[in-house]
């Protein structure tokens, strides 16, 4: 059970409490209870560790007791806390979008490493924003980008617009709801995409799917119909010189590319793995004419 909110709880107390109540749901049950008390309290987790005494006041025991209580009941930490961090920056969430997850990290690499080596104004086409990570991040890591963002949940649009201003890129981010890239015109020098790529007859059997928005996950048969209506917009908005990245699931490398070969014949694609050496983003471009 919590502590009671009149309690009189120090940082360590509250610290080795949340602890004892986060075991069951936490790998890190400690790790998660300070994260909780310092965003309670709105300091660092150094801080809580040089301030083990420091006494609660009722208003920031009462928040971490609530913030206990959510995550104990099963929700994930980055909705319990309202942010995660992502490529450096915090970014705002809720059950309205995916949590940012490191592996989206290598398709922000790629990007930026692409984009260093291009001279002048790029165009970007982020497809599927969610909380507008990737679109934010490679704006904020490259000035000379201009990003369009597509998302068809006006939710998650009004998350990722949010995040836009708190990281000082709305003027250069164009938020469009969408279907995909319905309705966008134009050519874009770089596209991406995380698009839901988890199979339709197996997210039962995943625990996110019992807390993030299911059409952000549904990949439909396969986990790669999504991807792959996708596929044939392609030419219609990379410029000729474009690369497009996707990121994709867990061995759905070998049917990307072949759904590639067959919607978009002669164009070169191949796989970019993550740390552990599995493929995580498809790289296209058009072929060589």
């Amino acid at each position: 059970m919590p502590p009671a909110v009149n309690s009189h709880l120090t940082v360590d107390s509250a610290s080795r409490l949340g602890a004892q109540q986060l075991q069951r749901v936490a790998e890190q049950p400690r790790l998660e209870a300070q994260v909780l008390l310092a965003d309670s309290l709105g300091v660092t987790r150094t801080w809580l560790l040089a301030h083990a005494e420091v006494e609660l006041s009722k208003a920031a025991a009462g928040a971490f007791v609530r913030q206990l209580a959510r995550r104990e009941a099963g929700a994930p930490l980055p909705y319990v806390l309202g942010w995660w961090e992502f490529y450096g920056r915090r970014f705002r969430v809720s059950p309205e979008v995916l949590i940012p997850r490191p592996e989206t990290e290598i398709l922000v690499e790629h990007a930026l490493h692409w984009l260093c080596r291009q001279p002048g104004e790029m165009r970007v086409l982020d497809v599927g924003t969610g909380s507008g990570c990737i679109a934010i991040s490679l704006a904020a890591e490259a000035q000379r980008c201009r990003v369009v963002a597509t998302d068809l949940s006006a939710a998650a649009l009004h998350i990722a617009r949010a995040n836009a201003g708190q990281h000082g890129v709305a003027a250069r981010l164009a938020l469009v709801q969408a279907d995909l890239a319905g309705g966008v015109a134009g050519h874009f020098d770089l596209l991406c995409a995380n698009l839901p790529y988890l199979p339709t007859a197996e997210l039962s059997q995943w625990e996110v799917s019992r807390w993030e928005p299911r059409p952000a996950l549904d990949g439909g048969d396969g986990g790669t119909a999504v991807i792959r209506r996708l596929l044939p917009a392609l030419p219609g908005l990379l410029s000729a010189q474009g690369m497009a990245l996707l990121e994709i699931g867990d061995g759905q490398a070998a049917q990307v590319l072949h759904g590639i070969e067959q919607a978009l014949p002669g164009w070169r694609a191949q796989s970019i793995a993550d740390l552990a050496g599995i493929p995580r983003v498809v790289e296209l471009r058009w072929g060589e004419a």
